[in-house]
């Protein structure tokens, strides 16, 4: 069987992690699997080489930024390469664009156009172990170096098994699977067995950060299972699958509680009651590359105007500021207010869909604790709500307690990152 492995930085931070990694490679193929392997940089790397590139330029050309943030992947790739021949098995490294991942050209952030693995096809062939540089590839019209956003490993190796056919991609982390709440958080926090796509997308996107978004989509879309584990133990971790609904009624109510505290808060006050107003103002922010998560419009006041406030990632909060106030006189609103002291809890799971009662107990719930609701969110599986980010802890426990997640045994962080 073909079998896809990713490795994350936290399990490849040291040489003597790249050595215990490695052995757990050559084990795989030992049983008879083709193996190919992803890896992230080395434990900090991508950070270091963002800081020392701000030390060099303030504000470096994103090609070459690119350029350089690609070396992390490429150096973990070549030492896992050097640990595994050591063992007496042949491995050989690749760089994103070795390995045939073909991407747009934006930087920083491409997407996966296409996988031509060609190259990996014959290495297997000849019985080596294949080790892939993650998070990179080639723009397919400039040839550039592209890198696909942080995190964007888990992306590069879901890609990757669907190409080759593999059997199942395994992403290893620091932890033993997907837990119901951030196990730093919630010490009694329970590993999932199986989650469904639909469950571990919502919980990717609202904060969760055992798996990259991309990569839950990608999976989704090409049908690849994705079995998350930790790279510090060999016990079973979380299979991320297709589960029928037949399968989906014995679970709990509620998966699992997500957090996020990224975000800020825009408040839009005195915006005109009149038709195409909302739309000026979200054509605005769009118009300036940002990405708007949670909107709230309050009922009009006597004036005839209205407060529209909506959640942002907080890295894009100034130029989303800076574009509404400079087009405060064409659209007429009177202020613009920012938060960034936010966060957002979500509560996930698809039996929300047939039990009654499920807003209702989160909300009581919170409450309890004495923790004020700015903001409310809803999909058919997901309640999400905005908090003063000095309660996303209290809101995290209170909610996974509320829906009895809670555990008596202690999940265990090996080495305190979740990636």
């Amino acid at each position: 069987m073909r079998v896809v492995q990713k490795f994350g930085g936290s399990s490849v931070a040291d040489a003597a992690s790249i050595k215990r990694v490695a052995q757990r490679i050559v084990d795989a193929q030992a049983q008879g699997n083709e193996v190919v392997v992803i890896v992230s940089a080395m434990g900090d790397t991508t950070d270091e080489l963002l800081d020392l590139a701000q030390q060099v330029s303030p504000q470096p050309r994103p090609r070459e930024l690119d350029m350089l943030l690609t070396a992390g992947e490429r150096m973990s790739a070549a030492l896992l390469a050097m640990a595994i021949n050591d063992l007496g098995y042949t491995a050989r490294s690749f760089t994103g664009s070795q390995a045939g991942v073909i991407t747009t050209e934006k930087h920083g952030d491409a997407r996966i156009i296409d996988i031509t693995p060609g190259r990996i096809e014959t290495a297997l062939g000849e019985g080596d172990v294949v080790i892939v540089a993650g998070f990179q590839g080639v723009s397919q019209t400039t040839k550039d170096v592209t890198t696909l956003g942080r995190g964007a490993s888990d992306t590069t190796a879901v890609a990757l098994a669907a190409a080759l056919g593999a059997g199942y991609c395994e992403i290893y982390s620091d932890v033993d699977g997907v837990f119901t709440a951030d196990p730093r958080i919630v010490p009694g926090a329970q590993r999932i067995p199986e989650i469904s796509y639909d469950e571990m997308l919502e919980l990717a996107a609202n904060g969760a950060k055992i798996l990259h978004l991309r990569c839950v989509e990608y999976a989704r879309r090409e049908n690849v299972e994705v079995h998350v584990r930790s790279s510090f133990s060999t016990k079973p971790g979380t299979w991320v699958k297709h589960i029928s609904e037949e399968e989906s009624v014995e679970n709990p109510i509620i998966t699992g509680i997500a957090h996020d505290r990224s975000e800020a808060k825009v408040t839009v006050v005195g915006v005109p009651d009149r038709v195409g107003a909302a739309a000026d103002v979200f054509d605005t922010v769009a118009a300036v590359g940002v990405n708007i998560d949670m909107i709230v419009q309050n009922v009009s006041v006597a004036d005839n105007t209205t407060a529209i406030s909506f959640t942002l990632p907080q890295a894009d909060g100034p130029r989303a500021i800076a574009a509404l106030e400079a087009a405060r006189e064409r659209i007429g609103f009177t202020s613009t207010e920012y938060d960034d002291h936010v966060g957002k809890v979500s509560v996930v799971g698809v039996g929300m869909r047939s039990h009654p009662g499920v807003s209702a107990t989160c909300f009581r719930a919170l409450a309890a604790a004495d923790i004020n609701i700015a903001m409310i969110s809803t999909s058919e599986i997901r309640i999400s709500v905005v908090v003063d980010v000095d309660d996303v802890d209290a809101a995290v426990r209170a909610c996974h307690t509320a829906f009895g997640l809670d555990s008596e045994g202690q999940a265990v962080v090996y080495a305190g990152t979740g990636r």
